[in-house]
């Protein structure tokens, strides 16, 4: 917000701020009720319910095709969520988020050219510990909250 006139940029930041708070609180709820220790098709079960309960648009592991040499190949990866055509969903129930899961999260950003994504982790105590928020060549008009870059070695 400048001067106390909101322009897009602030739009689409606070648009994207709300989207992944709200995703991040359901899986939080989720965690409490569920607790680790289940697959990872649980807990997309369940975010898939509390989106579809919330009116949420959402595609559940949308194909995601690889473009070599101008050829688009069927690879075989899916996107576990889409959230409102803007938002990835990747989530896990693995012992410890490695820089590889963050890489591949990436990647799959800049391959659908979508610019934010969530990498979530429920294979742990406390939910919170296990959130990690990638963003992808995001306008440098966002906010400092969302202006973040993976640090690889």
């Amino acid at each position: 917000m400048q001067n106390g006139t909101i322009n897009r940029s602030d739009a689409a930041t606070r648009s994207f701020n709300e989207l992944t708070d709200r995703v991040i609180g359901d899986c939080i709820e989720i965690h409490r009720a569920l607790g680790p220790g289940l697959l990872e098709s649980a807990y997309e079960e369940c975010l898939c319910y509390e989106l579809s309960d919330a009116g949420i648009p959402f595609e559940r592991q949308k194909p995601l095709p690889v473009v070599y040499k101008d050829v688009t190949l069927d690879c075989g990866y899916r996107l576990d969520l889409v959230v409102a055509d803007k938002l990835i969903v990747e989530l896990k129930s693995v012992e410890s988020l490695l820089p590889i899961h963050e890489a591949q999260l990436l990647t799959y950003l800049k391959l659908s050219g979508l610019t934010l994504g969530l990498l979530i982790n429920f294979n742990v105590a406390m939910l919170k510990q296990g959130i990690k928020r990638i963003v992808n060549n995001f306008q440098d008009s966002a906010s400092p909250r969302l202006c973040g870059e993976i640090k690889f070695g």
